[in-house]
């Protein structure tokens, strides 16, 4: 596949693998990526763009036009590392404990540089407009809703938009393409119950949130085996369960915290209306109380028909069929480009990072990721013929 590289990217390879693990060595958490965007902002400025910050905090957006064509493209990419610890004792392993780029962001954002500094150059044609979004907050808060709430696609109005996620278990530089509904919506469930504590010598004189806590959990698994259609993808999961410090001592309150997950609004819906009349009628018949608060609320991926088949051929065009991977599965996984996906037809497609057991092969979230360099030229020879193929 190196034969189909765009030169220059490919020229521009060990600068952008610098500032790829610079990133890396450097992580920020979701509204943190004040260092990442300066980075990002100054690097676009240095090659022209006019450069818009701090939307949605600490979003950049890159944009620059040539000819006179009034086709307009948006790209993005995703700024934000997650609260784990590194083990990869890698030279470019993160230097600020706690902090980690275990998903790829650092490549992510790597990518879209390299292409940028492409889409630049006198070399790339295009007749249009081109956006290219530096998105923060994609692990939590949703950055990608605060962008749009602050006005992205007014601002900065695409007729299409495209985004790419690296993908451990997929063959090193392989495309996986998907039409229609693709990532899970997600929901962050916070129930809290309260009782009444008192000495666990004495459990009569109280109200045990524990046992209440205890009795939900497995209420809640009902939902999917008996609520949900046979065939239609749901996930109810119990993540954290917080309650008491001693052994001795029933304590006033539980607090638990459910990841929900699903594929269509509809059984989004039902999964959430079950969960608030399970947790209503199980707490008060134990004698409790119970309080639900539902964040950090993602809704599902649905990827453009028409845009994904124009993606998919013009990989295939440029990559070759063998480049382009044959199936890919729906994932229960949660990606916040679903939000820009709501105000823009677009397609969010897969880039292999390597297979199991080789390089790029351990899974995004794990503490021994790293994200795998020999991509970074292949996205963004990629990102560059949308661009061109686009706005011809």
């Amino acid at each position: 596949m190196s034969d189909c590289i765009i030169p220059e990217i490919k020229e521009s390879e060990e600068e952008i693998i610098a500032i790829r693990r610079y990133l890396h060595a450097n992580p920020e958490l979701s509204l943190e990526e004040f260092n990442t965007s300066n980075l990002v902002a100054r690097q676009l400025e240095g090659w022209g763009y006019q450069v818009t910050r701090d939307i949605g905090k600490t979003g950049v957006v890159g944009s620059l036009s040539k000819g006179d064509g009034k086709k307009s493209i948006g790209l993005r990419a995703d700024m934000d590392a997650l609260p784990i610890l590194e083990a990869t004792n890698l030279p470019w392993a993160s230097t600020v404990p706690g902090k980690m780029h275990a998903c790829g962001h650092d490549g992510h954002t790597s990518i879209l540089l390299a292409a940028a500094k492409y889409i630049a150059s006198d070399s790339c044609q295009f007749n249009g407009t081109v956006h290219l979004i530096f998105q923060p907050a994609e692990e939590a808060i949703g950055g990608a809703d605060l962008m749009i709430k602050e006005g992205l696609f007014d601002r900065f109005p695409c007729d299409r938009i495209f985004a790419l996620h690296n993908m451990p278990y997929l063959p090193t530089g392989k495309f996986g393409f998907y039409e229609g509904n693709f990532m899970a919506s997600a929901d962050t469930v916070k129930i809290t119950l309260q009782g009444y504590g008192g000495h666990g010598a004495h459990p009569e004189r109280t109200v045990d949130p524990i046992v209440t806590g205890a009795a939900l959990i497995m209420s809640l698994q009902s939902i999917v085996a008996r609520n949900v259609p046979p065939g239609e993808t749901a996930v109810v999961t119990v993540g954290t369960f917080q309650a008491g410090i001693a052994s001795n001592v029933i304590p006033d309150s539980a607090v638990m915290e459910l990841t929900v997950r699903s594929m269509k609004p509809e059984i989004r819906e039902l999964l959430i209306r079950r969960i608030q009349e399970i947790t209503d009628f199980t707490a008060r018949s134990y004698g409790a109380t119970s309080e639900i608060e539902i964040y950090d609320s993602y809704p599902v991926l649905v990827n453009d028909a028409e845009q994904t088949a124009f993606a998919r051929q013009l990989a295939i065009e440029f990559f070759g069929q063998d480049a382009v991977l044959d199936s890919v599965s729906p994932s229960n996984g949660s990606e916040d480009f679903a939000f820009m996906l709501q105000q823009r037809p677009g397609s969010y497609f897969l880039l292999g990072n390597g297979e199991k057991g080789e390089k790029g092969g351990c899974m995004v979230h794990n503490p021994g990721y790293d994200f795998n360099d020999e991509i970074i030229t292949t996205g963004a020879s990629f990102f560059a013929r949308l661009v061109e193929n686009y706005c011809r």
